[in-house]
């Protein structure tokens, strides 16, 4: 992998780093700003609807601009918003800060997905895309639970500085290692638009929202399930997150070479094991032994969703494929507050502290469904395809190879 993937790889460690860190830092920013923990977590959710907004807002605006300028200024956002936030003088100004913050992640990991695809050879383009994703799963083994652990010493503003300094050590590594690519055609807004109309990359944004909302029906709540169910103590949360990013990176790191040699029979393997291991995990809760090994398998299996994912409205909207990838991560952040609703509705609803898998496992199996229903649809285009080229010469064959 060449050196530039390391640059991308970094600046998502940084954005992995400071979209969930909020999660475990709720109560010291309750404390401080004088509010309650449940509305601290609209910090959470003002950081989502950041992502969901500013993917195919900040792609569209920015379709004009050479793609490495446009990382640049992507990740100087993502650093201003998390100084704004590391000094905001209140509640609403830090729920500004959070929003802005999260405007760019979308699109910074649309254009970074297509720039890692071009950077190496074709049969290695779901590789270099799932290398750029460790850097987020590694941001959940390491920067998640040493950025809590400093904010709960130092403060919760201490943690956004930090963030802010590696985001100014990403965009000089983007501006080290990127190379300058070579000029494309321009695509301009309305064919990006018109990519995300078809069928094949809304069922696969579709998939995105239901797939990974049964991971996130889960990991909002884990914290809880640990301490509540299998009884572990508080101390121990950290350790148990960390596991669950190890098993997202195991999961990234599979899912790259499996993507290559088979894109769909990966989407659909990977969707069918979450719901299966989000079945195990219901039950798995109650083992001090169990536990931990279903999390860690449950963090693999859940990623290694999200790398096929990406590949697949990458090459469905191939000749627009800059705004589809980003409106990927808007259905993921769609799936990670839709998974979290539907799993407190669970617990609401008195089921039990354990009923988010349950929960999550048809989510999966929703997703899966959709998935193979795109897939029977593929073959069924590709067929017709295939007898109009045979029936209409060499003519006709241009046409259907390479559309208007």
């Amino acid at each position: 992998m060449p050196l530039a993937i390391l640059a991308l790889a970094v600046s998502a460690f940084g954005i992995g780093t400071t979209e969930f860190v909020m999660m475990g830092l709720l109560p010291n920013v309750a404390g401080d700003l004088g509010t309650s923990v449940p509305t601290a977590g609209y910090l959470v959710s003002a950081y989502a609807l950041g992502v969901v907004v500013g993917a195919p807002l900040l792609t569209a605006l920015g379709s004009r601009i050479p793609r490495k300028r446009m990382l640049l200024l992507l990740m100087g956002l993502f650093t201003v918003g998390n100084l704004s936030s590391a000094f905001a003088p209140g509640y609403w100004t830090l729920l500004a800060g959070r929003f802005l913050a999260g405007l760019p992640h979308g699109a910074f990991f649309g254009v970074g997905a297509v720039v890692a695809a071009r950077l190496v050879a074709e049969e290695r383009r779901a590789r270099a895309v799932a290398a750029m994703f460790l850097g987020l799963t590694v941001a959940n083994i390491v920067g998640v639970p040493a950025a809590t652990a400093l904010g709960q010493h130092l403060g919760w503003r201490a943690t956004f500085v930090v963030v802010s300094v590696i985001g100014l050590v990403a965009l000089a590594s983007l501006a080290l290692l990127i190379p300058r690519l070579p000029a494309e055609e321009h695509v301009g807004v309305a064919q990006e638009l018109r990519a995300l109309r078809e069928p094949q990359v809304v069922l696969g944004l579709l998939t995105a929202v239901f797939g990974f909302a049964g991971v996130f029906a889960v990991y909002s709540y884990l914290a809880s399930m640990m301490t509540e169910v299998t009884g572990f103590s508080d101390s121990s949360v950290t350790l148990l997150l960390a596991l669950f990013g190890i098993g997202m990176t195991l999961g990234a790191l599979a899912a790259g070479p499996l993507t290559d040699r088979a894109l769909r029979p990966t989407l659909y393997g990977s969707l069918a094991a979450l719901a299966v291991v989000l079945v195990g995990f219901h039950f798995a809760a109650g083992s001090k032994v169990a536990a931990p090994i279903a999390v860690v398998v449950l963090g693999a299996v859940g990623f290694m969703t999200t790398t096929p994912l990406q590949m697949l409205v990458m090459n469905k909207a191939r000749h627009a494929p800059t705004i589809a990838s980003a409106s990927n991560h808007s259905a993921f952040n769609l799936a990670n507050a839709g998974g979290a609703w539907l799993g407190g509705a669970a617990i609401s609803a008195g089921w039990g502290w354990t009923s988010p898998a349950l929960v999550g496992a048809v989510l999966a199996v929703v997703g899966l469904a959709i998935a193979v229903t795109a897939g029977r649809l593929d073959r069924r285009t590709a067929v017709t395809s295939s007898a109009v080229i045979a029936e209409g010469g060499p003519r006709v064959r241009r046409e259907v190879e390479e559309p208007a």
